[in-house]
């Protein structure tokens, strides 16, 4: 892995001016069109900086997560704000907005690449882009999927313990599940597995 992440680099930055350093993998999870190489919307992404399955609770626990308040993991649980995985795993919320820096991502297929992610404007919007023409698909770990779930208006019921909890684990390919009350939103996830030295957090 480190070999690839130098390998990359040494072809899109000859010039020796950006120095990137690996780092134990964090993940970022990302809203957008899977085709598309840039955009102006990093603002709603986030950043993992763990692995949040095994820091993760079961829906089976939900009801003494909700009681307590705190996963055994020490994160606190939301019930107007909260994440599921592909397992039936209830997940810590990511780190919002994302960072600006560059990131070296991958989705563990083909394509490795740097992201940039800018500074937010005056409006509010990140742009982010990828290197080399790479695609957020081509930088996406397919398997991964993770989905955030609010209330559909104020003060709806929605909570976790609405998931069909026999669903789990989804098949390949199979998204996470609507749930009423809910609005939920699908998001991809990405591997960071370097970042430039210049923007280490």
């Amino acid at each position: 892995m480190v070999m690839m992440i130098t390998v990359l680099i040494q072809a899109a930055y000859a010039d020796g001016q950006i120095k990137f350093k690996h780092i134990p993998v964090q993940y970022i999870v990302a809203l957008g069109d899977a085709g598309a190489n840039s955009g102006n919307d990093a603002q709603l992404w986030g950043l993992w900086r763990h692995d949040p399955g095994p820091r993760g609770c079961r829906l089976e626990n939900y009801e003494i997560l909700k009681a307590v308040g705190v996963a055994p993991a020490q994160w606190a649980f939301d019930k107007k704000d909260w994440w599921l995985e592909e397992h039936g795993l209830l997940m810590e919320k990511p780190t919002f907005p994302l960072p600006p820096g560059k990131y070296v991502v991958t989705g563990g297929r083909e394509v490795t690449s740097v992201l940039t992610v800018g500074a937010m404007d005056e409006n509010g919007s990140q742009p982010w882009q990828l290197d080399h023409g790479a695609k957020l698909y081509d930088v996406t770990h397919l398997p991964c999927r993770a989905a955030r779930y609010t209330p559909a208006v104020n003060d709806t019921d929605c909570a976790p313990d609405k998931v069909e909890k026999a669903a789990f684990p989804l098949a390949p390919g199979v998204s996470l599940p609507v749930i009423e009350g809910c609005h939920k939103k699908d998001y991809a996830v990405l591997f960071v597995i370097g970042v430039a030295e210049n923007h280490l957090r």
